[in-house]
């Protein structure tokens, strides 16, 4: 049924991989999705990528006060080196802390200008710097959200699974893919459209804040790329999955005896077309509508 749409589909999405290393030396990558919507570069993703920037954010300030403290310490002169190890050693650190951060767009060496941020709808706009169309390109066509139908067989796209390693290069403070490290794959994932979810008004107040769920959870990888239909219009962006209680499913523990474990039903959920196209069009960004 998605065959075709899934080949549209894979020409608008790319992965974002987001490369961190922490104040204990580890390097860690997660991986994400993104959607193209022009010729001009623009795309769209899920806000809460960004979690970890912001949270580097706060650990370099953190990490600044740290030197600081170790400054200090080692240029008291009425410290011997014993004394100043034992009270560097006694400061207060976080091998948590993340020291540098990266995010790869697909392509080494591409940035992300301009982002327009609309967190309370995990939104995200920005546009890829350099961007190279490519030959034939697609884009997507958006959804008209005043035609949604109850019950739409929709598919989900991205990356999960993808087993991504990189280092750290001390000598250049820059990341580098590990030897054997693939390029990460296409996963699609079916489902159904089956109702909206409202979480009020922006903190500006200016938008209301609509969310599009489907019958099928989102897989860790997904997370900013496209929900599409059979003709591969943009019916949403990958946001989250949530969880449903279904009462208590009784199993047989131990010894053959009955005990009672939660079940939970998994849907998707992504940002709605409605609030898609508002923003785009207040910060006149150019993108296609449906017809249908």
């Amino acid at each position: 049924m998605f065959a075709s749409a899934c080949r549209r589909a894979s020409r608008y999405t790319r992965p974002v991989i987001i490369r961190r290393r922490f104040f204990d030396k580890r390097v860690r990558c997660t991986c994400g999705a993104f959607v193209i919507l022009n010729p001009e570069g623009w795309i769209v993703t899920a806000a809460h990528l960004w979690n970890s920037y912001f949270l580097y954010q706060e650990h370099v300030a953190k990490i600044a006060d740290y030197d600081r403290q170790v400054r200090e310490i080692r240029d008291d002169l009425s410290l011997n080196y014993e004394e100043k190890h034992d009270r560097i050693g006694r400061l207060s650190t976080d091998p948590g802390w993340i020291t540098h951060i990266s995010y790869w767009w697909g392509k080494e060496g591409v940035l992300l200008k301009d982002p327009k941020f609309l967190p309370d709808g995990d939104l995200v706009l920005g546009r890829l710097e350099p961007f190279e169309p490519p030959e034939q390109a697609v884009y997507p066509v958006i959804k008209d959200p005043s035609r949604l139908d109850i019950g739409t067989s929709l598919c989900k796209l991205g990356y999960p699974f993808s087993r991504i390693e990189a280092t750290f290069n001390e000598s250049t403070q820059s990341f580098e893919f590990s030897p054997g490290t693939a390029h990460p794959t296409r996963f699609p994932v079916e489902g159904i459209y089956t109702r909206d979810l409202r979480a009020g008004r922006s903190r500006d107040g200016k938008y209301e804040i609509k969310f599009l769920e489907t019958s099928s959870p989102g897989i860790l990888g997904q997370s900013g790329g496209p929900i599409f239909d059979v003709k591969s219009s943009l019916w949403g962006v990958q946001s989250r999955t949530d969880m449903y209680p279904l009462g208590p499913a009784t199993e047989d523990g131990p010894g053959k005896e009955r005990r009672e474990e939660p079940a939970y039903f998994s849907v998707g959920v992504g940002i709605h077309p409605e609030l898609l196209i508002g923003f785009l069009l207040d910060n006149d960004i150019p993108f296609t509508l449906s017809d249908y």
